[in-house]
């Protein structure tokens, strides 16, 4: 799935960790596309705490998108409202892949 994700984000998937000049949102991205296998795997645990501990709006869209992979509804609707984002209900890898773009050009 690595050919819609943007190229810098799709080769920074080479390395062992994600770039450490990223913000916490597109670091937590990382580790989930790493295993994007969902709840219970390690990269979903390591993506939430990264955005659990981050604080604005980039933090909580990510971490509405974690907790709708989960299948939280109601714990996802929390967080996009703290992100200032409509709740989404398209399929997760389209969501996951508008965010990281997003979060890419911003960054």
């Amino acid at each position: 799935m690595t050919e819609s994700l943007p190229a810098d984000f799709a080769l920074a998937l080479e390395n062992e960790a994600p770039p450490a000049a990223w913000p916490a949102p597109l670091a937590a991205l990382w580790w989930l596309a790493g295993d994007p296998g969902g709840p219970g795997t390690d990269a979903w645990a390591r993506a939430h705490a990264i955005v659990q501990d981050a604080s604005g709006p980039e933090a909580a869209w990510v971490h509405a998108h974690l907790h709708r992979l989960e299948g939280d509804t109601g714990n996802a609707r929390y967080w996009y409202a703290r992100a200032g984002r409509p709740e989404a209900f398209g399929p997760l890898a389209s969501e996951r892949n508008a965010i990281i773009a997003d979060l890419m050009a911003s960054a």
